[in-house]
């Protein structure tokens, strides 16, 4: 597989290790929120406000943030609230081709179910930094601050890149078809089958300039290509860049995988947010 593709969209098709966590740390209650009559696993953390929500990449559910939830719960005193977009983990099947919107959607749902639309922090990686930008597009009033973790930002998305990467990309994706079709590989056909028409939307797309937000990039990239690698710290600083309230961290010897591989960078971006949420309630 193509390894910007995977990393980039967070289509990571292996299980990641899960570190013990402390005896002490708390456990979250597990529930379903049906939204477009699919029901979603959500798992929530109880706390105090602000809430945090942990949005995992594209091929990933909610046991990616098995070790970072409960610490964050633990650290911070927040409620913390992690769930499985439909398709992935407990969560009901999404048939057809990856719809930004529609996942938009599922969060917002995911959030009005469980009363968390004021002063909420949102921790989107990869794939999910497509979802929390439209999502803060349209309802920045619910949003404190984000923390984007290695994610898709819209400058990255030129037609160049897009062109040079979907007929690059069409080997592997014919390969996935006929593969076994897991959870992970059925969402890279899914997210493949609309790349183009996805990509070129959000490139138009805007985070508002309302709403902080913290920009996370790996110091490895998700790519081994030396022109991407530094096309994807650019459009980054690029992003970060544009309004004053928003801060540009490099995770320094990371790969795309921050979570793993500096969590630490992780927890200090969300526990700085957390505590500036609370200085402005």
């Amino acid at each position: 597989m193509r390894k910007w593709f995977a990393a980039a969209f967070g289509l990571l098709l292996v299980g990641w290790p899960s570190s013990p966590v402390a005896a002490t740390a708390p456990t979250p209650q597990n529930l379903f929120v049906v939204s477009a009559g699919r029901k979603i696993a959500v798992h929530v953390y109880s706390g105090r406000s602000p809430v945090i929500v942990l949005d995992a990449g594209g091929g990933l559910d909610s046991s990616y943030w098995s070790d970072l939830a409960p610490q964050l719960a633990k650290i911070t005193g927040s409620e913390v609230i992690t769930y499985d977009r439909p398709g992935m983990g407990a969560s009901d099947e999404a048939p057809g081709a990856w719809n930004v919107v529609a996942a938009r959607n599922d969060l917002a749902r995911v959030l009005e179910r469980l009363h968390a639309t004021h002063r909420v922090i949102l921790v989107s990686h990869s794939l999910a930094g497509e979802i929390a930008v439209y999502l803060v597009e349209q309802h920045p009033g619910w949003f404190a601050s984000g923390v984007l973790v290695d994610a898709n930002v819209p400058d990255f998305f030129t037609d160049q890149l897009i062109a040079t990467e979907a007929q690059a990309l069409a080997p592997e994706i014919a390969a996935a078809r006929s593969g076994p079709q897991t959870k992970a590989a059925r969402q890279l056909v899914a997210v493949a089958d609309s790349f183009v028409a996805t990509s070129k939307a959000f490139h138009r797309q805007a985070w508002p300039g309302s709403v902080p937000v913290v920009v996370i990039v790996s110091e490895k990239t998700p790519f081994d290509d030396l022109a991407a690698a530094r096309a994807w710290k650019d459009a980054h600083a690029a992003f970060a860049a544009r309004e004053p309230n928003r801060t540009l961290v490099l995770a320094a010897g990371s790969s795309h995988d921050v979570a793993h591989d500096r969590p630490d960078v992780i927890v200090t971006a969300v526990s700085e947010a957390v505590s500036a949420a609370r200085k402005t309630r």
